[in-house]
């Protein structure tokens, strides 16, 4: 089985790739299940704003970097968004890449390590979702939380605290048991 760590974060200044670059090797050198732990940066994907012009579901992509994102999505068996609150919802870059594909989702779990202010990201997973529900998607309880992510930072590495790391020791092997449930449905 495949997890993908996705930073979503296209942001110059972001603090994302700083959050995966803890999170990302924790997750290879866990016990949690998957055989391949792989990082994908939406940054360098590079995604335009959706201009497919079929409708995703019918999967006839016209355009390369929807081939390659649907190949990265499709070959995933479970997510783990990397994912920061800008104004209390998750970003455009979310929600611009789920919006790409419909069936390469469907039937596989993600997770979030969500990073902001006081509230940690909490309300960006929350307005993440729904979206991610209709694309039949089971998005878990268990998450990694970083409130005020930028006290975590020091020397350009994220120091995690307990908290995070009880957090991402609930969530790896959660994920794990819902992508062997959810894999034969797809």
């Amino acid at each position: 089985m495949k997890l993908n760590v996705i930073i979503v974060s296209t942001r110059p200044t972001r603090i994302g790739k700083t959050v995966a670059d803890w999170f990302f090797p924790y997750a290879q050198s866990h016990e949690s299940g998957f055989d391949e732990v792989v990082l994908t940066d939406l940054a360098e994907l590079d995604l335009p704003l959706f201009d497919e012009p079929k409708h995703p579901a019918m999967q006839q992509y016209q355009h390369d970097h929807t081939k390659k994102w649907a190949e990265i999505v499709a070959g995933s068996d479970a997510f783990v968004f990397v994912l920061p609150e800008y104004n209390f919802v998750a970003p455009p870059s979310f929600f611009n890449a789920l919006s790409y594909l419909v069936k390469e989702w469907n039937y596989k779990p993600a997770g979030f390590v969500s990073y902001g202010g006081v509230s940690g990201g909490l309300r960006a997973v929350q307005s993440a979702k729904p979206v991610m529900t209709t694309l039949k998607m089971m998005p878990l309880t268990e998450q990694v939380m970083i409130p005020f992510v930028h006290k975590q930072v020091q020397d350009n590495k994220l120091q995690p605290n307990d908290e995070m790391i009880k957090s991402a020791d609930a969530l790896l092997p959660e994920l794990a048991k819902w992508a062997k449930a959810l894999k034969t449905m797809r």
